[in-house]
Parts: structure tokens; C-alpha cells; sequence
């Protein structure tokens, strides 16, 4: 079992940036790929960012140049940097861990509003 907290959204101003953390415990050595998805209302939830343990990392169209994860193995936390942050990006940020069985382990969600 894999246990997610995620800290550090908030509101911001467009233009604005926004760290996100997310902590995991549990049986972390079982978690081959973590990343960062969002779910705006009305809208299904989509990937953001992920990392895989050997460092690939995939980012969606919408955020590449302007977000970046990253992670610490130390502290097995995962980080997403969001820099020129837009009204669009608005929506609750879930952290997510994926097992060797590709089991999905999810975070409680943290909120991040973009407005002026």
C-alpha cells in the first residue's frame, strides 16, 4: 500500500507560479512511475506531468515549457513546479503512483485557482 500527500496549491494570479509536493509512504520501493493529474469541473481528470524511476518524464501539450516534475528519492517526494500559470489551469491537482501491477494509488487532491 502506497499513501499520497499532496501540499502546496492555493490561488494565484494569472502569470503567477505554484509549487505542488507530493509525499509518499508506504511500500514506495513497489512504485516504478508517479505524476500529476488534474480535474477542472465538468471536465474528466488528465495527466499533467509523470516520471518515471529512470527519469523519463511525459508532459501534456498544455503545460510543457511552463511546468516541470521532478522528484526526490531521499524524501520519495514529487514535486511540479508550475511557472505562467493561466486561468485554464485551474482544477483540483491529484497525485498519483502507479505499482509494478499497475495498480494506481491517488492522493486527496489539492486546489489550485488561477484569477485575478
Amino acid at each position: 500500500q502506497v499513501h499520497l500527500v499532496e501540499s502546496g496549491g492555493g490561488l494565484v494570479q494569472p502569470g503567477g507560479s505554484l509549487r505542488l509536493s507530493c509525499a509518499a509512504s508506504g511500500s514506495v520501493s513497489t512504485i516504478y512511475l508517479m505524476g500529476w493529474y488534474r480535474q477542472a469541473p465538468g471536465k474528466q481528470r488528465e495527466l499533467v506531468a509523470a516520471v518515471s524511476t529512470s527519469g523519463t518524464t511525459n508532459y501534456a501539450d498544455s503545460v510543457k515549457g511552463r511546468f516541470t516534475i521532478s522528484t526526490d528519492y531521499i524524501t520519495n517526494t514529487v514535486y511540479l513546479q508550475m511557472n505562467s500559470l493561466k486561468p485554464e489551469d485551474t482544477a483540483v491537482y491529484y497525485c498519483n503512483a502507479r505499482d509494478g501491477y499497475q495498480y494506481n494509488f491517488w492522493g486527496q487532491g489539492t486546489q489550485v485557482a488561477v484569477s485575478s
